[in-house]
């Protein structure tokens, strides 16, 4: 019994990782990009460095560059998971069904999740005098978990158990995989 639900638990945090891949690609994609030189000329602040009552909307660090090659590697990602749904190993890992759904929707809406949540809390940090990079725990780790959470749960309509489950695994890997990052010189905040 404790062997069939330890098999079960991992299986489901399995599936859960697995369903979040889109937005965890797309996160990790504007450090990466930065770091590498990609789509220099699109390296401009999406706030177009306007103010909001004397504060940045949402700070020079936020840029088209980052969102656009964010959205086009969570899209990317999505698309794979529609396709690899054809093979039964992926099958068994999936949360959802990726053929009863309009796999391009669900691609644009974990896309568009993942970069509204990120902007969301860039915009709060700056109304709170937080300067980029400055740690806003356990925002920083979790706020494109929420932004998802708004543009997909209307049209999935998943178990919230499952949204709980990516909340706590997302804030452990974020701080591991920044850590790393900011080792490899990818990333300029441990957090």
């Amino acid at each position: 019994m404790f062997y069939q639900s330890t098999i079960y638990n991992l299986k489901f945090i399995i599936s859960c990782l697995y369903f979040f891949l889109p937005a965890y690609f797309a996160n990790m994609t504007p450090p990466i990009a930065k770091k590498l030189g990609v789509l220099k000329s699109l390296a401009k602040p999406i706030d177009f460095d306007k103010k909001f009552f004397g504060k940045p909307i949402f700070g020079s660090h936020k840029t088209w560059r980052g969102a656009i090659l964010a959205f086009f590697v969570g899209f990317l990602t999505a698309l794979i998971q529609g396709f690899l749904f054809n093979f039964e190993l992926f099958k068994k890992i999936s949360i959802i069904d990726y053929s009863r759904i309009n796999i391009f929707l669900f691609a644009i809406l974990i896309s568009l999740g993942e970069i509204f949540g990120d902007l969301f809390f860039a915009f709060v940090k700056r109304r709170i005098n937080l300067k980029p990079g400055a740690p806003f725990i356990p925002f920083d780790q979790t706020n494109y978990v929420f932004g998802c959470f708004l543009f997909l749960q209307p049209y999935l309509k998943l178990d919230l158990k499952i949204w709980l489950t990516i909340l706590i695994l997302t804030f452990f890997l974020h701080i591991i995989f920044n850590r790393l990052g900011y080792y490899l010189k990818i990333h300029n905040a441990k957090w």
